[in-house]
């Protein structure tokens, strides 16, 4: 049973994953003018969600015991420059983890 169930779960996952991969293309299809709040929302959003993951990468940073979250702050601080300079976000937020995990792995 446990097998079966792997499988159904697999099926029904991929079927929600296309799902809303296609919901776009139905719901907006032919020639009609995409609504301004769904434009609104493409500019909006993103800088919402990286603000929120800031936050929530940040949330459990002590800066009262060592290392007082240097690694964090300058993780983010990379991440932020090589934005403004390359304003590639695979790059920015790449560059940034990479940093993380060797100032973590190999500095504090």
């Amino acid at each position: 049973m446990a097998e079966v169930h792997t499988w159904l779960l697999i099926a029904v996952m991929s079927a929600v994953t296309a799902l809303l991969r296609f919901l776009p293309f139905l719901i907006f299809r032919g020639g009609r003018k995409t609504p301004e709040y769904i434009l609104w929302m493409g500019k909006a959003l993103p800088y919402a969600i990286m603000g929120m993951l800031v936050v929530y990468c940040l949330k459990s940073v002590s800066l009262a015991t060592a290392p007082h979250g240097a690694p964090e702050f300058i993780a983010c601080i990379l991440t932020a420059a090589l934005h403004v300079w390359k304003r590639n976000s695979l790059v920015s937020i790449g560059g940034g983890t990479l940093c993380y995990m060797l100032l973590v792995q190999l500095v504090f």
